[in-house]
Order: C-alpha cells, then sequence, then structure tokens
C-alpha cells in the first residue's frame, strides 16, 4: 500500500481486494517495520562475546549487520560460513575466520588505509596579467583596414579586362 511516499507491506494480495479505509489507515498508523531490525545497526549491542582474540589481543564478538552475522575484532570482519551457527560456534572458530579473513585481507594486497585529510599550502595567487603590447594592438587594426579594402575592392564593379593583342606575323 502507498500512501504519498509512504509504503507498507500487507500479509496477502487476497487483503489487497479486501482491506477498507479504516484497516489501511490503521496500518499506516503503525510504525515502519522493517526486515533487518531497521535504522541503526551500529547502536546494536552485540548478540555474543567469545573471548579475547590471540593474535590481535582484542575482544571479538558476534553481530548482526547488513548482509548478515559476522565476527569481529573490531579491525576485522569475518562472515559467518554456510555451515556455521552462531548458537553452536565455538570462540576458537570465531578466531580462525578472522584468521582466515585476515589471509585473504594480506594475499589481495593488504588492508585499505583510511585517507588522512591531507593539508595542501596555500596557493599562490599569480600576478595579475601584463596589458598587451601596443605594437600587437596596431598590427590588429592595420590587418582590418586591409580587409576592409579588400571587401571594398570585391564589391566595385569589376575592371574590363585588357584587349589581348596578337601578331599573326610573328
Amino acid at each position: 500500500m502507498q500512501k504519498d511516499k509512504d509504503y507498507r507491506n500487507i500479509d496477502s494480495e487476497d487483503q489487497l481486494l479486501q482491506i477498507t479505509l479504516d484497516e489501511a489507515l490503521q496500518i499506516f498508523s503503525q510504525p515502519k517495520v522493517y526486515k533487518r531490525g531497521g535504522g541503526n545497526m551500529a547502536a546494536k549491542g552485540p548478540l555474543r562475546e567469545f573471548g579475547t582474540d590471540p593474535v590481535s589481543e582484542r575482544p571479538v564478538v558476534a553481530k548482526d549487520g547488513k548482509f548478515g552475522v559476522y565476527v569481529t575484532d573490531g579491525e576485522t570482519n569475518a562472515s559467518l560460513g554456510k555451515g556455521d551457527r552462531l548458537e553452536a560456534m565455538t570462540p576458537e572458530r570465531a578466531y580462525e575466520l578472522l584468521a582466515i579473513r585476515r589471509e585473504a585481507i594480506i594475499a589481495k594486497g593488504g588492508p585499505t588505509k583510511k585517507r588522512a585529510a591531507k593539508k595542501r599550502p596555500a596557493k599562490k595567487k599569480a600576478a595579475p596579467k601584463k596589458a598587451a603590447p601596443k605594437k600587437a594592438a596596431a598590427k590588429k587594426t592595420a590587418a582590418k583596414k586591409t580587409a576592409a579594402k579588400q571587401a571594398a575592392a570585391a564589391t566595385e564593379s569589376p575592371a574590363k579586362p585588357a584587349p589581348v593583342i596578337t601578331d599573326l606575323n610573328g
């Protein structure tokens, strides 16, 4: 259903044909429900804690993110495999997933570095341009005058060609 730019899901297509105005208004009065728990994922606490990672010496926790459940030590994130279930996962398996992820990152060329804002030196203001020499301006006006003379000559009536005299004797 849609009301202005606001959308809501209903249970079935049959409900779409049978819903009344009062029922629709009641659905729109309720807050939106998102599939993955909605808005701010960072505000959620960890789903489970595993202890301290022996490599990074940071606490390892499981979280629910945009792409599903993952384990993290705050620096490296590793998705759970297809056969992994969070309820049955041991701390050793969580550390193993993080180690595999670190190896994959190194194989791809290392971690992506966050770009720090570089301070650039202030740009020097360019000196104001000097006026063009007067000679160049004089040349341009002379060229314009010459072009004007040629145009005027072209518009005048063409001169009669001089008669050609040929000497047949010689």
